[in-house]
């Protein structure tokens, strides 16, 4: 039976995994406010796949990561206008009724897993051709 890593440790990897890069360099993420020793605001980037009205475009994101994380799933916005079919267009807000894995959140995934199935969610038939707001528009 294994013992699950505290929040704080836990996060404390995430943002070192972060802060360090990792993968193609298609999305990133990091704290918001270093000296949040909660470590609950971050910001997360996510440029656009090839091949989809996304290509090359810049998305800003606000992550929340509550005192229940990783137990619970993060909340997580758009500061960028994105036109997706799990993105409120009032506030900009994931829907985790919309997006199956923060719907059926596991402790075991992380914030570059969920930031990387964003991504690859703006490739689905659904929104890789959804007309878009003009670039550099935020909600």
């Amino acid at each position: 039976m294994s013992v699950p890593v505290p929040r704080s440790f836990r996060l404390l990897e995430e943002l070192d995994r972060g802060e360090k890069g990792f993968g193609d360099g298609t999305v990133s993420y990091g704290m918001e406010d270093p000296d949040d020793i909660h470590m609950r605001n971050w910001t997360g980037t996510i440029i656009g796949p090839a091949n989809t009205v996304h290509d090359q475009r810049i998305y800003s994101l606000k992550i929340h990561c509550d005192l229940n994380y990783p137990e619970q799933p993060p909340k997580l916005w758009f500061k960028s206008r994105v036109n997706m079919g799990c993105v409120d267009q009032r506030d900009g807000r994931v829907d985790p009724t919309k997006f199956p894995m923060l719907g059926n959140w596991k402790r075991e995934y992380t914030l570059e897993q969920l930031l990387t199935e964003i991504r690859r969610d703006m490739t689905t038939p659904l929104n890789r051709k959804a007309p878009q707001p003009p670039e550099g528009t935020m909600f």
